[in-house]
């Protein structure tokens, strides 16, 4: 008799928008990324956090300010982007050829900031697939990730790198805030089961 694979059983689950103000904020994005790996990340795959963003522009800094906490609360995760090396548009190729060549089956975890719309400001957006790095200020960047997480800083639409520049921080940091505790306990998991790769239990 066939073993059926309950994988094939799994309904994959869609897109999440989290408010960060919400007092529940981190454990909504917990249980949205618990649910998100189960579902796409294989057993025997690496998780690895790339975070994309620049500390020279404000709005653009969310990701190396979450690589660098994340770092100094878990110094031996797989993650690439922090304040002192980040992941932005001049190195983002190099980088990615690092993560190919450091992790043999990866599952990159994208995290960026991104622009939208004024009643989003504050708001996390956690999906399947690869985002669009620079596409809110029209640079012509490869998708990046597996799946991703995004705060939106700002609103889109209309002067987007002057918007980036003149972001206001308490926002950046705010959104740091909860998705630097929510993959904090995402990647407690395999960690703790002794290993870098798989998903949380």
């Amino acid at each position: 008799m066939r073993t059926l694979n309950p994988q094939r059983f799994w309904k994959a689950p869609p897109p999440v928008k989290i408010e960060a103000g919400d007092p529940e904020a981190a454990e909504k994005l917990i249980t949205a990324l618990s649910l998100l790996l189960k579902a796409h990340m294989g057993p025997r795959q690496t998780l690895v956090a790339l975070c994309i963003g620049t500390d020279r522009s404000t709005g653009d800094s969310l990701g190396p300010i979450i690589g660098s906490a994340l770092k100094r609360r878990q110094p031996c995760i797989p993650l690439l982007g922090t304040l002192e090396d980040p992941v932005h548009a001049v190195n983002l190729r190099d980088k990615l050829l690092e993560v190919e060549r450091s992790f043999p089956d990866p599952f990159v975890l994208a995290v960026d900031a991104c622009l939208g719309r004024l009643d989003s400001v504050g708001k996390i957006d956690v999906g399947p697939g690869p985002l669009q790095p620079g596409a809110g200020v029209n640079k012509s960047l490869p998708r990046v990730g597996d799946a991703y997480i995004s705060g939106i800083v700002n609103v889109g639409g209309f002067l987007e790198y002057f918007v980036l520049q003149n972001t206001r921080l308490n926002i950046v940091m705010s959104l740091a805030e909860v998705i630097t505790e929510g993959l904090h306990h995402i990647f407690l998991g395999p960690l703790e089961a002794g290993s870098r790769g798989g998903g949380p239990s």
